[in-house]
């Protein structure tokens, strides 16, 4: 009984001993585990930061790779702009070289010579003091009352003779060597002529209904022809420029097409 009361103290002071031991472990099993669970936790939340972050860095590399594509886009779209640009100033300075179109020039050039036939038959007309063919002598029609009349002289020069003059100009200055000429001071030239010659030609006309009374048909077709080449140069001024007045604006405006751009 003695030994086994003992015995039963024994097992028991060892059982007491091996509790907290037991519960210990148990403790330091709980508390690994927790720490792998930390562990495993932010493991799993730098992984997660990992695999964020390389998700950023994909859509930025992406995001990169498409503005360079975009950029690259908008460049050869700027190039072709430019190309096409270019393209069509060069049409346009050859135009400019050609200067108006073939059929101004041609009428311009028919119409001068047509004056200039007219003139030099009034001019012979006035120094051999003979009719003019065709023109009646009385009423509102009457050549010879027109050419004859003090106003046929201007500062002391028959009329005749300013007209031939005016239309031997007309005929070299609206040729097509003319039309087409580089040299702005042609084409001024051709301008400054044709207004003169309008301002003569209304005085002439204020001349002929105000103070004569009467009108020369050979006078009226010279002033009809000199009204519409005033008018045609006048329009090709307008449309086509002077050169190398355009010429050199369809140039500077493809120089500063084509010139590199500020980023």
């Amino acid at each position: 009984m003695t030994a086994s009361k003992s015995s039963r103290a024994r097992n028991a002071r060892i059982a007491a001993q091996a509790g907290p031991a037991r519960n210990a472990a148990k403790g330091g099993t709980t508390v690994k585990n927790g720490s792998t669970a930390r562990t495993s936790n932010t493991a799993r939340t730098s992984s997660a930061a990992r695999t964020g972050g390389a998700g950023t860095v994909t859509r930025d590399r992406n995001g990169r790779d498409r503005a360079r594509t975009g950029a690259a886009r908008t460049g050869a779209a700027g190039s072709g702009a430019a190309a096409r640009g270019s393209q069509t100033v060069e049409v346009r300075d050859a135009v400019a070289e050609r200067g108006p179109a073939p059929w101004l020039q041609i009428a311009t050039l028919v119409l001068a010579l047509a004056g200039l036939g007219v003139s030099i038959y009034l001019t012979i007309a006035h120094f051999t003091e003979s009719a003019l063919a065709g023109c009646s002598e009385s009423g509102l029609v009457n050549c010879t009352k027109v050419t004859t009349s003090p106003e046929s002289y201007v500062f002391g020069i028959p009329v005749a003779v300013l007209g031939l003059a005016f239309f031997v100009f007309a005929a070299a200055i609206m040729s097509p060597w003319a039309w087409q000429s580089a040299r702005r001071e042609i084409h001024l030239a051709r301008i400054v002529s044709v207004v003169v010659g309008i301002g003569f030609v209304l005085y002439l006309i204020y001349a002929e209904l105000f103070i004569i009374g009467s009108i020369c048909l050979y006078c009226t077709s010279v002033h009809a022809i000199t009204f519409v080449l005033f008018v045609l140069t006048v329009l090709a001024a307008a449309a086509w420029g002077l050169k190398p007045g355009a010429a050199w604006k369809f140039k500077f405006a493809r120089q500063l097409r084509l010139a590199p751009q500020p980023d």
